[in-house]
């Protein structure tokens, strides 16, 4: 039915001040604003319903650049961590890992290599092999309804590598790059939006920069973008971000740079170095934006931390490292000593290190905990501790890594080509609350509470700025003939509900969000509608 939100304040994602107006939507486009309708006294347009928005904003409905959810989406029809925080469209295959482009042993592999992010998926029935097979798949979810939201997919570089040349150390054959050429043209045909990478995940951190630019190449030629988590936030941070912009101005490439923060000790108040540098960038002709979730610390699994050589083979051969004596204690030596390229160069501190999630449900007491903790309570040294837990948990332990600074994410957030990205790991029993609370927590807290941004300037930050990176030309905006993927909230009590202590507790001031003019949340709760489908790159 046609619905018709009545006096409406309209933050566009244009940036330009709100108004006030009232919106109609009719099959699944939003098909008429009719700007200060009650003052003007003209005809009210009218609708099958009404919904008296007085006091509420009405924005686009908000993209999230980074997301996780590649099996969530096909696991949970609700998926009401996004769907509640007013999520309409997430882009997956992030970080270089995901579950497509696979053959049966790569598939078996990522599987194992991802499962503190995703779930081994043993109760996913992984019909599909290709991009486009996934892609379809997630279009036919359920019952052939769909999905909870739309979603957006980047062709994982790492498992690429993976496919074509396994788990090894060393450079392409010349053989072996034409493959990985080819598997990423292959996903980009299929629809995929771009390529990722994870610089600090193996087997994807293995490739140089010949390689990259070589696949960015592709990239490029297809008008996708290349999307890196890259070589270290913390020591050599600075040197990872100067080496994405190189390479992807070489292959003429856009650049999308994921979860871009600065972090550890090393990178405290140094975020300004940062933008200057993207600042030089874009005054010379760079395509560049970058996400970040409004949080100090990070997330990932354990098994990231360990230095680059240590994982080489894949997750039999590092549980095997990690089973002889003499190689554990080499690294360790380079975790506490020399400090891991896995763990961005910088020495690990235990205390940093907090357990949100274990696969083994018997590990359940690490949960909450950091490393140091555990161990002291334990009477042991804390990589006597985490070596265990990395053995019994079958490398499926997650973590929280409390490194971030305040000013550095704030200072970050303000720039003219960010975007919001929630990195948001769903499993686990203690996630970190950016999964259920990204996007409130910026209106909430760094539009209400901190004034970092203005409501119109975040609006944009996390709708139409994403949109255009994507070059989708009918989403991100408030405006006649787009797409109703809309969000109603309320800007006095908007918050994220999620916590350190609670991180799955739903967020307040979020009564309505649409997918294609479909209410997917209702009164401040979760439909049964199911109207995601899959976002495809445009020709």
């Amino acid at each position: 039915m046609d619905v018709v939100f009545r006096d409406a304040e309209v933050v566009d994602g244009s940036g330009e001040p709100s108004y006030r107006a009232d919106v109609v939507v009719a099959d699944g486009r939003i098909t008429s604003i009719v700007k200060e309708a009650a003052a003007a006294g003209c005809q009210r347009p009218r609708g099958g319903r009404e919904i008296d928005a007085e006091g509420l904003v009405l924005a686009p409905g908000f993209i999230d650049m980074h997301a996780h959810s590649d099996l969530a989406l096909l696991r949970d029809p609700e998926h009401t961590a996004k769907a509640a925080q007013g999520v309409t469209l997430e882009v997956i295959g992030q970080d270089g890992l995901s579950y497509a482009p696979v053959d049966d042993r790569t598939l078996e592999e990522v599987r194992r290599a991802i499962t503190g992010w995703n779930g081994y998926g043993e109760d996913i029935d992984f019909t599909w092999r290709s991009v486009g097979e996934y892609l379809d798949r997630l279009d036919h979810g359920f019952g052939g309804e769909g999905i909870a939201l739309n979603a957006a997919y980047l062709v994982p570089q790492g498992t690429v590598r993976m496919l074509a040349m396994g788990w090894e150390d060393r450079t392409a054959t010349p053989q072996e790059l034409d493959r990985m050429r080819e598997l990423v043209a292959a996903g980009l045909r299929e629809g995929a939006v771009g390529m990722s990478s994870g610089l600090t995940y193996t087997p994807g951190m293995y490739a140089k920069d010949a390689e990259l630019t070589e696949l960015c190449r592709v990239v490029a030629s297809y008008g996708g973008y290349y999307c890196p988590h890259h070589r270290s936030y913390g020591a050599g941070a600075l040197r990872a971000y100067e080496e994405m912009v190189t390479l992807t101005r070489e292959a003429g490439c856009a650049l999308h740079l994921a979860h871009a923060t600065m972090n550890f000790g090393v990178n405290e108040g140094r975020a300004p170095e940062l933008l200057s540098l993207l600042d030089d960038a874009l005054a010379a002709g760079a395509d560049i934006t970058l996400d970040t979730y409004p949080y100090t610390p990070g997330c990932t699994t354990l098994v990231a931390m360990l230095p680059s050589w240590a994982s080489e083979g894949g997750p039999e051969a590092i549980l095997a490292r990690l089973g002889d004596e003499e190689t554990a204690e080499r690294i360790r030596h380079h975790m506490e000593v020399v400090g891991a390229d896995g763990c961005h160069g910088v020495p690990i501190e235990w205390d940093t290190i907090e357990i949100s999630g274990v696969a083994d449900p018997a590990l359940s007491a690490y949960v909450g905990r950091t490393i140091s903790r555990s161990a002291a309570a334990l009477g042991e040294e804390p990589w006597v501790t985490a070596r265990r837990l990395l053995v019994e948990d079958r490398l499926g332990s997650t973590i929280l890594q409390h490194v971030g600074h305040e000013e550095n994410v704030r200072t970050i957030m303000r720039h003219r080509v960010h975007t919001g990205g929630s990195d948001g790991i769903l499993r686990g029993d203690k996630p970190h609350p950016r999964a259920y609370g990204t996007f409130p927590h910026y209106l909430g807290r760094y539009v209400r509470e901190l004034d970092v941004l203005s409501l119109e300037e975040c609006v944009a930050h996390l709708t139409a700025r994403p949109a255009a990176r994507l070059r989708l030309a009918d989403r991100g905006r408030v405006r006649e003939g787009y797409r109703a993927d809309l969000v109603l909230f309320d800007p006095a009590t908007v918050a994220a509900g999620s916590t350190y202590e609670a991180p799955r507790t739903l967020p307040t001031g979020i009564p309505y969000v649409l997918i294609d003019g479909r209410f997917v949340i209702e009164d401040g709760r979760r439909t049964d509608v199911l109207a995601g489908r899959t976002v495809r790159r445009v020709p």
